[in-house]
């Protein structure tokens, strides 16, 4: 069977297709495919690349657990994916500790076991079909709007749009910015994850954002990782295998989908370039450079180390993901990635970890390299445009992991 003429990713090991979409059993971390449909150049939208051909390998190319949901026309909508039980709406914006208090006292539905949902919970409703616009009242949301309510930042009150950041219940095990206690959370209007500060020094409050509550499945985004000893490390929760070390190279994106698509490790060939979701989902937010002394990823994987911007060795680098995040002047020119070392920025003309281990940002995907890094935005947000690969293949029907 074929669906829309591209390749059937994430095969499981046991599959039942229906109406066009694919659902997991018997994993408990099914990855919720990122939406995308459409093939991106480093400049422009473009025609389905063919094996071979520059590009090919991105996102689009490979179908995997694609979003479904069931509204219960009670305020509660059900992920068919991934069995999380979603709130339909959100209330007005709270502090972190406001957001859990009003977890424990909902009876939404008539349940009473709701809570703030963790970061990977929280990530697995992003789609990537969203856009940010330059034009006030034209993002395209990175949320399905036909299931989920998302507001916008209040502009009448002196707010951006962007301006709607949503609590995960995940803490950042480091600080951010000037040694501020942050929290994961989610920006489903410019579709990015950012550490945000429980305490905003300089409105001398607690931060106020939306929440979101879920329940059900309380082993989504656990991962069960087995290691081959084959230079491969399974996830037996969402069936994906993984590349045990970056090779230490540094690419633009059009150079990572071109290694991905041609390497061959433990006799598999069938590697990709990650998409946002799935590479999202091996961070291991208990971890980061500041706390572990090392990146935000099971200590099961080796993570190559570059230099900081001052120079100085430590630090991590960003990972390359196959999506395409519609952002900017030129809104196809961005992929996304992800932050396994500190999510940095330089402000006051400090580089500081502004973003945490684990956030989730875009990069050019392709630049001189000799003009890299730059810093961008109010933040000083650094883009290195040459960024490292961890490769990813599905387990197939057949396929054992053989490591203890």
């Amino acid at each position: 069977m074929t669906l829309c003429n591209k390749t059937i990713s994430f095969i499981t090991t046991c599959l039942v297709v229906c109406s066009g979409h694919l659902f997991a059993q018997n994993h408990s971390y099914p990855i919720v495919d990122t939406g995308v449909k459409t093939y991106y150049s480093d400049k422009d939208i473009i025609t389905e690349p063919q094996k071979g051909e520059a590009f090919f390998g991105q996102d689009a190319q490979y179908i995997g657990h694609e979003p479904s949901y069931t509204n219960n026309h009670d305020g509660i909508i059900t992920d068919n994916v991934t069995g999380l039980v979603w709130a339909k709406a959100m209330d007005e914006k709270m502090t972190y500790e406001e957001a859990f208090k009003t977890a424990k006292a909902s009876t939404l539905g008539g349940y009473s076991d709701w809570r703030v949902p963790t970061i990977k919970e929280l990530y697995s409703l992003i789609i990537f079909t969203g856009q940010l616009s330059r034009h006030k009242g034209n993002n395209e949301l990175f949320i399905d709007t036909k299931y989920f309510k998302q507001p916008l930042g209040d502009t009448s009150k002196g707010e951006r749009e962007i301006d709607a950041q949503t609590w995960s219940a995940t803490k950042y095990t480091g600080t951010t910015m000037r040694n501020a206690s942050t929290v994961f959370g989610v920006n489903f209007i410019d579709g990015r994850i950012k550490g945000y500060p429980i305490f905003n020094r300089r409105k001398n409050k607690d931060n106020k954002l939306y929440v979101r509550l879920v329940r059900g499945n309380t082993l989504y985004g656990v991962n069960n990782f087995v290691n081959n000893h084959d230079g491969t490390i399974t996830d037996q929760a969402t069936g994906l295998m993984w590349q045990q070390a970056d090779d230490g190279i540094a690419r633009n994106w059009e150079e990572a989908l071109s290694y991905a698509e041609n390497a061959s490790i433990a006799d598999h060939t069938d590697w990709r370039l990650p998409n946002a979701k799935e590479l999202q989902s091996i961070v291991d937010y208990t971890r980061s450079p500041q706390t572990t002394n090392s990146p935000a990823i099971d200590p099961l994987f080796e993570t190559s180390e570059i230099n900081y911007p001052s120079g100085s060795g430590g630090h991590f680098p960003h990972f390359w993901t196959s999506t395409t995040h519609l952002d900017g002047r030129n809104p196809y020119s961005s992929a996304v990635y992800v932050a396994f070392g500190e999510g940095l920025g330089k402000m006051h003309d400090k580089v500081m970890d502004v973003h945490g281990a684990g956030c989730q940002r875009s990069d050019p995907k392709s630049g001189n390299p000799k003009l890299y890094p730059q810093y961008q935005g109010p933040q000083g947000d650094i883009r290195y445009v040459f960024n490292h690969v961890r490769l990813v293949r599905d387990m197939a029907l057949g396929d054992n992991s053989h490591g203890n």
